[in-house]
């Protein structure tokens, strides 16, 4: 695999483009939740030129829905949901500033397509240690979307969420990459 790197959220200008496929990373900062449901929203009043309530310049999302908090935890269980259902936004949101994306599953060529224009990278959460991914949410802030529950718009204060770039922004991926090294072996 490649190299693991400490990085922060939102992500500066070229910080995306030097993320490579493979690559081990330990995120920071913060990031934001959002799944379908919110993407569309987000969209749809971006389209009427209303303003969200965040900076999508650098931003990070997360493709997940938070489980209700225990008493003092800023979220319950937290992993990441199939990300191909935010592909029909998923170019819009990158043209107006997003630069990394949280999830699981590969993605369309479009998406695709978009990332390598606007140098941004998708991260995969390993699906199955949502309780691991919550110890490394220090704070989280509902946003937008109140009535979506779980999968409103929030956002994260986080530290050392363990990801791994499975596109990076040439378009290179661990989902064509991987199998390719083991078809060689073989």
């Amino acid at each position: 695999m490649g190299t693991c790197n400490r990085i922060k959220a939102p992500f500066l200008e070229n910080e995306a483009a030097g993320l490579h496929a493979g690559d081990e990373i330990l995120l920071s900062g913060i990031i934001y939740t959002a799944r379908d449901a919110a993407h569309k929203r987000m969209t749809d009043a971006m389209k009427r030129g209303e303003s969200l309530p965040m900076d999508l310049d650098g931003a990070v999302l997360f493709y997940a829905g938070p489980s209700p908090a225990r008493p003092g935890a800023p979220v319950g269980s937290i992993g990441p949901t199939t990300s191909y259902r935010m592909d029909p936004y998923t170019p819009f949101l990158l043209e107006r500033g997003i630069k990394g994306m949280i999830g699981k599953g590969d993605r369309s060529e479009e998406v695709v397509k978009s990332m390598k224009q606007q140098k941004a990278v998708y991260l995969g959460a390993t699906g199955g240690i949502a309780a691991l991914l919550a110890r490394t949410i220090l704070a989280s802030r509902l946003l937008a979307y109140e009535d979506l529950g779980p999968e409103a718009l929030r956002e994260l204060e986080v530290r050392d969420m363990p990801l791994v770039v499975l596109i990076d922004s040439s378009g290179d991926s661990l989902y064509r990459i991987g199998p390719e090294k083991y078809r060689r072996k073989g």
